[in-house]
């Protein structure tokens, strides 16, 4: 996942966070797609579905040259479902969506260092992307780039090594960088990995019984730390 002030850019950053997963992959944009993104797209990997708003009409003739490729032109929707079904055994689970887009004035921070003006704005994005992330979640990230992904895990800490491992894979210098936690830290261990990779600032909703050990071991390593009060739960 990546934000930037163009879609190439944008997929060029996204991209690079996971080139061997990208491989077949679905490929969404919120602005429309032009020729160049297009272009840089099927050069770099095959793909079975790409979606966005809009696209010109360079970039549908870059993808029709693609075999088996499906182009959805989706629009952009303001507002959401009030609810979203889950198929359960004999019925179905009503329940509200997570919508909730925290701001830095949501944000409580429990550790003695602030954020810098930059690990706020990074901090905001990695939660964001933390959302749509399969719990256990934990994503790292900095200037508008994911830079490891755990997913899924039993365990918040395999997920912690795991964002790490697919980062340094990667080749991304995690020093500075960020890390969001769909949940809390039920144990510190998390938080001692995340600091073994040179991360300064982390966000995540609290609620253990194991908070004060958590912001402890924040402090410990001169972690930045900030609190939502609300978590993610993808599953």
């Amino acid at each position: 996942v990546a934000v930037a002030e163009d879609t190439l850019t944008a997929y060029r950053l996204a991209y690079a966070t996971d080139t061997t997963s990208a491989f077949g992959g679905i490929i969404a944009f919120n602005r429309e797609v032009d020729g160049a993104t297009a272009k840089q797209i099927t050069d770099n990997q095959f793909m079975e579905v790409i979606m966005a708003p809009a696209f010109t009409a360079e970039a549908l003739e870059v993808l029709a040259a693609k075999k088996n490729v499906r182009v959805l032109e989706i629009p952009l929707v303001q507002g959401a479902n009030r609810f979203e079904l889950k198929r359960v055994g004999g019925g179905l689970l009503v329940q509200t969506p997570d919508i909730h887009r925290i701001s830095r004035a949501d944000l409580t921070v429990v550790s003695q260092r602030q954020p810098t003006e930059q690990e706020w704005n990074d901090l905001l994005f990695v939660w964001n992307v933390a959302k749509f992330v399969k719990s256990n979640a934990i994503v790292f990230g900095k200037g508008g780039q994911t830079y490891g992904i755990g997913a899924g895990q039993m365990s918040r800490v395999d997920s912690t090594r795991i964002a790490a491992r697919k980062a340094q894979d990667a080749g991304f210098d995690l020093n500075g960088a960020c890390a969001a936690s769909d949940a809390f830290f039920p144990f510190r261990d998390g938080v001692d990995v995340i600091a073994a990779q040179g991360i300064k600032a982390i966000i995540h909703p609290a609620g253990s019984v194991r908070d004060a050990e958590v912001f402890a071991a924040a402090d410990e390593h001169g972690i930045a730390m900030v609190t939502t009060g609300i978590r993610h739960f993808r599953h």
